[in-house]
């Protein structure tokens, strides 16, 4: 649907149109069918899952991280059922789905779900709460001015802005913009690489994809992490998915100490043992230099190259410098919810808000799902399985009047 044709109002509004839209609106869709007629959802591309492919299609990442039992169908095993006969497109040792496998599972999903009739090609800009005949309400405000009312609103736009190292704001010299760049900016598909060295900062998970893909342009690349590479198969023990440990951490009630076992579970970023096979193979043959327990002090650009300094006092010189240091998630810099937070004030742990049980920010009928919603729903949030566990939260609360939030 193009943003011209708004209607003035919609019931429930989804902002978003990744994983963990399409994941509460398959689940609230099998639950009640009749709200399909009550629901959109916006994403500036206007199509489902479009910053998810580019994401994967830029950093030429082979399979997902999450077995195949996590992604957006209610039904678990959906996804196994659809690769019947594509069984090689399932990684070991969990059964990894293909990166190709995963998106046509997603297309059939928006097909049998019809969901594609729900998308508005629009950018929300700004959430506005509004009081209606005593009931509350949400103005959406768009990119091209124009604005829709919503009853419930379900935020679901992944969130985070990129962490960029200090001494980066440091950098006295002018350079050209591609040079130095966050993870989130480099596209492997359009780089001519050949000859040149690359800085990786970071020892997640994207800095391996990172590497590997300016080694094959024929790169040389020199792997920079301030702490020792951490090799995991997944970036939170599987024991955050059940009562293992959640059972423990529900039972917490000190916010603060909840956002420190948050950030303990997923302990920076970790390589997949596949990933590491790759490098030390690449380490082997001169093709990179992992450099461990190492940051940056300073970095000039001089004569088409930067001049790096580190702490440990050794000096690099490279064509380029990626940041691939993560996201940092801090609700009180998400420009979507100025006006919710000064009208419904909420605690924050750690940049990440208390919200209800039903991942609903109090006073509101806001719903938020994604890394955002962490404190309630665990280290395991921001993925395929926390989508999941976000959506049993969020659709009783949507599709039962006896849960709908009390105004009076």
């Amino acid at each position: 649907m193009v943003a011209t044709s708004l209607p003035h109002n919609t019931d429930i509004a989804v902002i978003g149109a990744g994983p963990h839209a399409m994941t509460v609106v398959t689940h609230l869709l099998q639950k009640r069918q009749q709200l399909r007629q009550r629901l959109l959802v916006f994403d500036p591309s206007g199509t489902w899952m479009q910053q998810w492919q580019n994401q994967f299609a830029a950093f030429e990442i082979p399979h997902l991280r999450s077995p195949a039992v996590h992604h957006p169908d209610p039904n678990p095993f959906a996804l196994r059922q659809f690769a019947q006969s594509r069984s090689h497109e399932l990684y070991p040792p969990y059964d990894l789905p293909g990166t190709l496998l995963f998106q046509d599972f997603c297309q059939e999903l928006i097909r049998r779900w019809s969901l594609q009739q729900h998308i508005v090609t629009a950018k929300v800009i700004r959430i506005e709460p509004i009081k209606q005949n005593l009931r509350s309400r949400f103005r959406l405000w768009l990119h091209n001015d124009q604005s829709i009312v919503a009853r419930r609103v379900i935020l679901a736009t992944g969130g985070g802005t990129p962490q960029i190292p200090d001494w980066v704001q440091q950098i006295a010299s002018p350079y050209p913009p591609e040079k130095l760049c966050h993870s989130c900016h480099v596209d492997l598909r359009h780089l001519q690489l050949h000859g040149e060295t690359i800085l990786i900062i970071g020892g997640g998970l994207t800095s391996g994809h990172l590497a590997l893909g300016a080694i094959a342009r024929g790169a040389k690349v020199i792997l920079m992490s301030r702490r020792n590479l951490q090799e995991k198969l997944f970036d939170a023990d599987p024991g955050w998915l059940g009562p293992k440990y959640l059972k423990n951490f529900w039972a917490e009630s000190d916010w603060q100490t909840r956002a420190e076992l948050i950030h303990n579970a997923r302990n920076g970023g970790s390589m997949t043992p596949a990933i590491m096979t790759q490098l030390r193979r690449a380490q082997h043959h001169t093709q990179i230099k992992l450099i461990e327990k190492c940051q940056v002090s300073c970095a000039t650009w001089q004569s088409n190259s930067w001049q790096v300094s580190c702490d440990d006092n050794s000096k690099h010189e490279c064509d380029r410098i990626w940041l691939a240091t993560g996201t940092k998630t801090d609700i009180t810099a998400e420009p979507l919810l100025t006006q919710i937070i000064e009208q419904y004030p909420i605690p924050t742990a750690k940049g990440l808000p208390v919200l209800d049980s039903h991942l609903r920010w109090v006073g509101s009928e806001l719903f938020i799902t994604g890394g955002l919603a962490a404190l309630q729903v665990g280290p395991v949030a921001r993925n395929l399985s926390g989508a999941r566990m976000a959506s049993e939260r969020i659709v009783p609360a949507l599709r039962k009047p006896s849960l709908s939030f009390s105004y009076q």
